[in-house]
């Protein structure tokens, strides 16, 4: 039985835990390949908001396992909070969520080392979430990390106290002005690691080898977009991890040969948080429209996010390093009253169009080419079908699918899961 993926293609925050979340029912396990608590996947059903940072979208299915791939970067601390907010719906936690040995430890340390180095870059900051990401994927290819398989083995301590001393020389060396207590960050630490061993910790590649030789049906989550990939993102204002198609293989174990459907996610829009360049950056109302409509603040972070026009030609990129199979396109809804709507559909790159993703997309060497297309002013919130969308809706969705010789199989129309359009 073939793993599906299901992956953002832009600069994150597509909507990825409410497409989970959606298909969830439709498989036996649910993957986290990437990422750590710098993700925010936000799911909303009866009338409930939920913001899950490491835990996979399908935790709330009582029939669905989810596995914290050994890809992952998990800090204790956060993630008990995230294990607290989920106890008042009574979830078999024990039995339905399981954690890789090998997924890697986010020490207090990390945090620290995180922030003195953001601080220390000063106007030349990448907008890092200062969650201990990169400290910990810096660790982990520097043969340095601690894994969650390392708290079953009686000198853990030891080895925490030696990356933790080691940490501590290296932010004095930043030399910027970091207060910190980290005695009490420890206390925090310890107290969470105790609880995170009551949990079930598994050999993950062997587990999901055994499930797909039994036939189980499994969903690989990503976190960020493929646009914030270390490799094939907008670097260096990307994040630590693969976070491409590739990375689910590295970060699950999983065989290239047992990928099935890849599943990519898109907004009808852009948006980008933190700093890195953006060609279809708004700076009118327009793009103040598409934040306020869009509720446009990171799910994380809480910071707002930068809004423009769909750019086609960083979302073919996408497309093709992903080998994208089928399409989801989020918050549909927002673009209700423009009208007209762009799409930038080529670059001007230097004096010359093209159409392909460059290695250098700042402003001065990147103007966006725009394809006008008409709005529409339905409210579609309520609507169920496709039968029921606007015909200039269904005139942008017949554009993209033909631009990106890819089928659009799913619009949302809403935040809520009951607001999916199914085509």
């Amino acid at each position: 039985m073939a793993v599906d993926l299901l992956l953002g293609l832009q600069w994150g925050d597509e909507g990825k835990g409410k497409i989970v979340d959606v298909l969830t029912e439709n498989y036996d396990i649910i993957a986290r390949f990437q990422g750590g608590p710098n993700a925010g996947h936000t799911l909303e059903f009866d009338g409930i908001k939920h913001v899950l940072h490491t835990i996979p979208s399908g935790i709330f299915h009582k029939n669905a396992v989810n596995v914290v791939g050994n890809g992952v970067v998990i800090d204790p601390v956060i993630f008990q909070k995230e294990l607290d907010a989920l106890k008042k719906f009574n979830l078999d936690i024990k039995s339905k969520l399981f954690i890789s040995r090998k997924a890697h430890l986010i020490l207090p340390t990390h945090r620290l080392l995180d922030a003195a180095s953001e601080a220390s870059k000063g106007k030349a900051k990448i907008g890092s979430t200062l969650k201990g990401i990169g400290p910990t994927y810096m660790d982990k290819t520097g043969r340095n990390g601690m894994r969650i398989g390392d708290l079953e083995l009686s000198d853990w301590k030891e080895k925490y106290r030696s990356l933790a001393n080691k940490h501590e020389a290296m932010i004095s060396f930043y030399d910027v002005d970091i207060q910190y207590d980290l005695a009490e960050l420890e206390a925090d630490f310890f107290k969470a690691v105790t609880e995170l061993k009551a949990l079930t910790f598994i050999d993950s590649e062997e587990y999901l080898y055994q499930a797909q030789k039994e036939g189980k049906k499994i969903l690989a989550e990503g976190a960020q977009g493929s646009l914030l990939d270390i490799d094939f993102g907008t670097y260096p204002f990307v994040t630590s991890s693969n976070t491409t198609a590739a990375g689910a293989c590295t970060g699950l174990g999983v065989a290239p040969n047992q990928i099935g459907e890849v599943k990519g996610i898109f907004k009808a829009y852009t948006t980008r948080v933190g700093s890195g360049p953006f060609p279809t950056e708004l700076f009118d109302e327009d793009g103040e429209t598409m934040g306020r409509v869009g509720n446009e603040f990171g799910a994380t972070t809480g910071r707002p996010r930068r809004c423009g026009w769909l750019d086609l030609v960083a979302l073919k990129y996408a497309v093709r390093i992903n080998g994208v199979t089928e399409l989801m396109m989020m918050k549909g809804d927002v673009l209700s009253g423009f009208d007209k709507l762009k799409v930038c559909t080529a670059y001007n790159y230097k004096g010359e169009k093209i159409e392909h993703f460059p290695y250098n997309i700042e402003a001065e060497n990147v103007t966006p080419i725009y394809t006008e297309m008409n709005g529409w002013k339905e409210d579609l919130t309520k609507m169920t079908s496709a039968d029921q969308l606007p015909k200039s809706l269904n005139d942008y969705i017949d554009f993209l699918e033909k631009e990106l010789e890819v089928p659009i199989k799913i619009v949302s129309v809403g935040p809520d899961r009951i607001q999916t359009i199914h085509r």
